[in-house]
Formats: C-alpha cells, structure tokens, sequence
C-alpha cells in the first residue's frame, strides 16, 4: 500500500504540470478550433529562451522568465497575425499543415540559435525530499507541482471570470453570433495565442526544472493529445481530470509493469474512451442540424 500512494501522489504532481501545458492547447482549440501540433515545441522554445536569459545574458530568474514570455508572446502574435488571418475559412488540413511547419520551424530554428546555451534551469527551491508520514515526496517537484496548480486556477479564473474570458467563450459557442455582436473575433483568438505563448514558457520552465531540459522537451507535446482527447479537447476541467489521470496512470504502470509503458497505457485509454464517448469525458457533443 505504501508504494501505492507513493505512485499514485508522484502521478498527481506530474499531472498538475501536465494539465498547465494541456491548458496551452486547450485555450487555442475553444476560440478558433485550430489544433496546435507545435505544442511541444512551443514549450521546448520557452524554456530554452529562459535558459539563454539565465546562462547567455546573465538575467536574474524574473529578467529570464519575462524575455521568454516577451518573446514567446511576440511569436505568438507575429504567426497569428502573419499566417493564421491569411487562413481564415481554410480547411482544417491547411490548418494542421501550418502548426506542423511551425513546429519544425522551431526545432530548426532553436537548433541553430540557441543550441549552445546550457538547457539547465535552477529554481531557488530546495531538492530535499519531505517525510510525510513515512511517504518521501520531493519537494522541487511539489513546488513545481503547486505553482502549476496556481496557473492553472489563474487560468480558469480569467476565462470564467473575466470580460475578456466571457468574449472567449461565446467566440467558442458560436463565432457567427459573437461576430454579429460585436465581438472581434481575430483580436481575441490572437490573445489565445499569446496566452499559449506565455502559459508554455511557465510550463516549459517547471518541465525543465523537474524532468531536465533540452531539445527533447518537445516530446512533451505527443502527451498531452491523451489529455486532452480524454478530457474533452474543449474543456479546462474535462483537461484538469485529463492530466490527473493520465499523471496518476503514468506512475501506476511505471511502477507495477515497465517504466517504458507508461506512454503506451495513456494512449490504450485514449482509444477506450474514444470508443465510448467520442468527445471525451466533459467535451461538448457536435450537433449537426439538417
């Protein structure tokens, strides 16, 4: 039993970071249905450009995390602006195609600029494990664990609470009807696009932190398709519960079968759920009218 719930809590502090980086996909998907398959390497570029405030300019963490989200948020809205407008009303394909040029794009492009920074990033938290009744919990991931729980409420607050938030949705309820009143439609999905910006570089940040960095950080993008899929590719709770399940399912298999079939049981999960709610545990069903 000890082992147990050793697993299962090591499941649900990688599961907060998992579902901040979900969120960055999630945000995008509800206010213009484009799915980003440059995730990954939305996440792997904000970390190395805190990485390179860190080791190449010599910026304090804070200067460090603000150039990247600077940075983060100016690519996000120059490639909104310059591409994405131009492909208003384009098939979903285009669509796909051009965050798979993103991606690549990026791989390249970090690749050559900045593959010779040091991918290291140090929080000022202390590694020493905690002792909670017999349980060893390390503290840079319950840290880690916690500041992603909190940008994942920020998150949530600001889409349900906020006026801003409130144009998001009814964009994502019916775009025709939020266009008719009023609302500017390219403005706001833009915004989503340099909040996915900013949400990466945090999430990149605590990834980097917790599991090491690099360029391999960008295969964090091929786990969060279960999470989403699984949650409702339109959901912020449906992707919370996601990223919990697919955290604590992770740990579980690691731990009793092979540290290898982790990945491969949250994609058998994935297929399950699929087979019995197609769009996912809390996504929207699609009602066609004819």
């Amino acid at each position: 039993m000890p082992f147990f719930i050793a697993l299962v809590v090591d499941g649900i502090l990688a599961g907060s970071i998992y579902a901040l980086i979900a969120l960055a996909f999630v945000v995008v998907y509800k206010a213009a249905r484009i799915i980003n398959f440059a995730l990954g390497e939305c996440v792997m570029l904000g970390a190395l450009l805190v990485a390179f405030g860190l080791h190449g300019l010599g910026l304090g963490l804070a200067g460090a995390l603000a150039l990247a989200a600077a940075g983060m948020a100016a690519l996000a809205l120059l490639f909104s602006r310059l591409v994405l407008r131009r492909l208003f009303g384009a098939p979903l394909i285009s669509l796909i195609m051009v965050t798979l040029g993103l991606g690549a794009l990026i791989r390249g492009g970090g690749t050559i600029m900045l593959g010779g920074v040091s991918r290291e990033i140090v929080l000022p938290i202390d590694r020493a494990p905690i002792d909670a009744g017999g349980l060893q919990i390390g503290t840079d991931r319950l840290v880690a664990a916690i500041i992603a729980a909190v940008c994942v409420a920020l998150v949530a607050w600001f889409h349900h609470r906020s006026r801003t938030g409130v144009a998001l949705r009814a964009i994502a309820e019916d775009r025709a009807a939020a266009m008719a009143s009023g609302i500017d439609v390219q403005r706001y999905v833009t915004l989503t696009w340099v909040a996915m910006g900013v949400i990466c570089v945090a999430a990149g940040t605590l990834w980097t932190f917790v599991s090491g960095g690099g360029f391999s950080v960008a295969l964090v993008g091929l786990k969060v398709f279960p999470i989403v899929i699984i949650g409702g590719l339109d959901s912020i709770p449906g992707t919370i519960v996601g990223a919990m399940l697919v955290g604590v399912l992770e740990s579980l298999a690691a731990g009793y079968l092979d540290p290898g079939f982790g990945t491969v049981a949250s994609w058998l999960v994935l297929i399950l759920v699929l087979m019995l709610r197609p769009y996912g545990l809390f996504g929207t069903p699609r009602v066609e009218r004819v």
